[in-house]
């Protein structure tokens, strides 16, 4: 009889197979470990069949199979540390870490039995708000996706749907291009370029930290956005990975010459920094602000004061629609630039009165045309489907 069964010291069963001239311990049976000699006989039983059929590939019994989803998890968050964002890698980790092992740890269930509504009891368990919930959900289908295509899983299973994630959009905060202007004249002159550079070209303050000279091309008087800051450290992709290349906007342009004399390869520097290069960091430039907007009466964080702000008073101030700010912002999802056109009370106050003066009837009908009038009034009396007796 072709295999021989075993048992370690720590209870643990194999299948010992001579194949080839070199023996292979076959420690797992359809991805779980065996538990029982019963299991390793069964396991051994099969072997020696696949033979007799002459079907038989040791690679199919010592090949890596994953039935532990903990296990597959972590090795996976590792496997692809090196294609991420180190943000990206953390915010996996922490998915990982806090909520996903807890609820596959509880609940012994393999990587193949992972479907709808074991998907759906792990969203019912995450006690997080919706956005928090997405980003861990969104953790695992990464993962299942990258066990799909590794043939570690049959199929990918539906994940459920937006709606029962229960997600409030956050409301955009915003002010009037009026008060956002009153901050920033508030800033130092010598800081106020990488905000007004944020005000006109709504972008994230990372990517202005991050620019350097030689990503404004004069030729074309535009802007090539490329770099970021992820977990304080500068990268060379952007949040979406996307490259954007911007139009300079004529009320920064003569800001460029006095950026350009400085010692620093980034376009804007400020001595202040301990960085290589002296590049604002996320810290000063919240500084900067806060400063600024006690001077200005103003309680507004940086990224709603510049980009949320600047986005709505393209919308609601200027009268850009909707489609014309997507192709300014490079969003990709419409839904992303629907969330600036929600007005405030007093715009919408604004545009209400905006009718006039409301005349009453007795004068309306006084400065209208008698006859006109006159047949009106005929017409409603009998009936709009018939015509007026005259």
């Amino acid at each position: 009889m072709k295999g021989s069964i075993h048992q370690k010291a720590n209870g643990q069963w194999y299948v010992a197979w001579y194949h080839d001239g070199h023996q292979h311990k076959i420690y797992r049976y359809q991805g779980d470990m065996i538990e029982s000699r019963r299991v390793a006989e069964k396991l051994r039983s099969l072997m020696q069949s696949d033979t007799e059929k002459g079907v038989f590939r040791i690679e199919t019994y010592t090949k890596e199979q994953w039935t532990d989803t903990s296990e597959y998890l972590t090795n996976w968050l590792e496997s692809i540390k090196p294609s991420v964002s180190l943000a990206t890698y953390r915010n996996y980790k922490t998915s990982i870490t806090k909520h996903l092992t807890p609820f596959f740890q509880k609940h012994r269930i393999k990587l193949k039995e992972i479907q709808y509504d074991i998907l759906v009891m792990l969203l019912n368990s995450i006690d997080l708000t919706g956005q928090g919930k997405i980003c861990i959900m969104k953790c695992l289908q990464t993962c299942l996706k990258h066990a799909w295509r590794s043939q570690r899983i049959p199929n990918m299973p539906p994940f459920p749907d937006r709606k029962m994630y229960r997600i409030e959009a956050p409301e955009i905060r915003w002010i009037s291009e009026e008060r956002q202007m009153a901050i920033i004249d508030a800033v130092p002159e010598r800081h106020r370029p990488i905000f007004l550079w944020l005000k006109y070209h709504l972008r994230r303050p990372a990517e202005a930290m991050s620019l350097l000279k030689t990503d404004y091309d004069p030729g074309t008087k535009s802007f090539t956005i490329h770099r970021s800051v992820s977990s304080h450290k500068q990268v060379d992709r952007t949040k979406t990975g996307k490259v954007h290349v911007i139009p300079c906007h004529s009320a920064f342009a003569p800001h460029l010459n006095d950026l350009g004399r400085s010692f620093s390869q980034y376009l804007f520097s400020c001595r202040e920094s301990q960085q290589p290069g002296k590049c604002y960091t996320q810290h000063i430039m919240s500084g900067i602000w806060k400063a600024a907007c006690s001077e200005a009466g103003e309680n507004i964080p940086m990224y709603a004061g510049l980009k949320h702000s600047s986005c709505c008073q393209y919308i609601n101030e200027k009268g850009l629609s909707l489609s014309e700010l997507q192709s300014v912002t490079d969003h990709a999802s419409m839904d992303s630039v629907k969330r600036y056109a929600k007005m405030e009370i007093d715009r919408k106050r604004e545009l209400m009165e905006r009718t006039g003066k409301v005349i009453p009837i007795k004068e309306w009908l006084e400065t209208q045309n008698q006859d006109a009038i006159i047949k009106l009034v005929k017409v409603n009396s009998v009936g709009s489907h018939k015509e007026a007796p005259y």
